[in-house]
């Protein structure tokens, strides 16, 4: 016969040592839950510290740190900013920042014109400004328009009488520059005529917009006033072209090798063509070629009859060329500008060559017979008043250091 009450008992012992050993087990699993939640909490409390530390390290140093850039990788490159947000900007595949420091009298009257045809023609931002009497500014007058151009949406075509400036002397992408120059002589002549007698709007128009001139000095003789040292016609008037490619410096405005140098170094590492009037169809044919996106058709717009007719380009009135004794007075006043122009136009034919142009030779020493002849053969191009000369030196002194330290 069977004990049950004996089986009672050790089921009952079973089940009440089972009951003690699922409570040890259940105080041991909640231990160690709160163990593995406070090494959780600890683990998320790192994450977001180090988090504030690339947060900080990327404030200050002005990029994200090079972990975040891999994370960002292996993630992708999608984010929520991205599929919801403002589409972010797109990298342009061509030059989108072109700037265009027009110097007085070469002919820049022409391609802005033409550059407002283009610019509706092709979509991109034509700004060009009226400002024509302030090439030289102070370091905040400089910040404030590197800033204003940086703003302007892309593609933009920035266009100004202005002197070099560096972008990257402001920690700002340093644009392309594009400029036309013409022989120095003939930018002088066209300038000592037009501010005394207009173009085709007539010699009255004239008057009035240069009411302050005198008349001894509005029918002043071109030869006396080189022969007898007038200052229109001699330094530091007479160096004008060198220092829109100089730049701001205060020593870019003495006629000097120093500067003509320092020019040359910015046109060849920052300019992306600079032509010369004399060749003016050949400029817009490499204009065409290497910005194609703002120069597209401009070579048969500019030959087109209704172009012509809407500009009436028609030159400046009254010039004539001064006597041979004059002209060599003046080419050697003038010897640093023709220094960098056959600079110029030596760089402008190698151009022509390496895509195919041929050029018609010329000498480099600009004798006055040579000056003759151009002067009847080069077409004058729209004029436009060149900006006065400031009197007194609107750049402090006290950044000539820095500016030679760091150009």
């Amino acid at each position: 016969m069977k004990n049950y009450s004996s089986s009672s008992r050790l089921n009952n012992h079973s089940a009440s040592h089972g009951t003690d050993r699922n409570s040890r087990r259940g105080f041991w699993l909640s231990a160690l839950g709160l163990r593995f939640s406070l090494r959780d909490y600890a683990f998320c409390m790192a994450t977001l510290l180090l988090f504030c530390l690339g947060s900080l390290f990327y404030q200050l140093n002005g990029g994200p740190p090079k972990v975040l850039l891999e994370i960002r990788q292996y993630l992708g490159e999608s984010t929520f900013v991205d599929d919801h947000g403002p589409p972010t900007p797109r990298e342009l595949p061509f030059p989108s920042q072109v700037i265009y420091n027009r110097v007085g009298k070469c002919g820049s009257r022409t391609v802005v014109l033409l550059l407002r045809i283009l610019a509706e023609k092709h979509q991109f931002n034509l700004v060009s400004s009226d400002i024509h009497n302030k090439t030289r500014l102070t370091k905040h007058e400089q910040v404030d328009l590197i800033t204003n151009i940086s703003n302007i949406p892309q593609p933009f075509l920035y266009t100004r009488h202005v002197h070099f400036l560096n972008f990257t002397r402001f920690r700002i992408e340093q644009p392309v520059y594009i400029n036309i120059i013409r022989d120095p002589i003939n930018r002088f002549l066209s300038n000592y005529f037009f501010r005394r007698f207009g173009d085709w709007r007539g010699e009255q128009n004239h008057l009035i917009r240069t009411p302050q001139m005198k008349d001894d000095e509005r029918y002043l003789d071109i030869n006396v006033c080189i022969m007898e040292n007038y200052p229109e016609c001699s330094n530091p008037r007479l160096f004008y072209i060198v220092p829109y490619f100089c730049g701001q410096h205060p020593q870019c405005r003495e006629p000097g090798m120093w500067a003509v140098e320092r020019a040359k170094q910015n046109v060849i590492e920052n300019f992306l063509l600079v032509g010369i009037l004399e060749e003016l169809e050949d400029v817009l044919l490499l204009l065409e070629r290497l910005l194609p996106h703002y120069f597209s058709d401009v070579l048969t717009i500019y030959k087109s009859p209704a172009f012509w007719k809407m500009g009436n380009l028609t030159g400046t009135v009254k010039k004539h060329m001064p006597t041979i004794e004059a002209l060599q007075v003046l080419y050697q006043r003038m010897k640093y500008e023709y220094d960098f122009y056959n600079f110029i136009r030596d760089q402008f034919h190698l151009t022509k060559k390496k895509i195919g142009l041929k050029s018609s030779s010329q000498n480099s020493a600009h004798e006055p017979d040579f000056l003759r002849e151009l002067a009847l053969r080069t077409h004058e191009p729209l004029e436009e008043e060149e900006e006065e000369e400031e009197e007194e030196d609107d750049i402090g002194q006290e950044d000539a250091n820095i500016w030679l330290v760091q150009p």
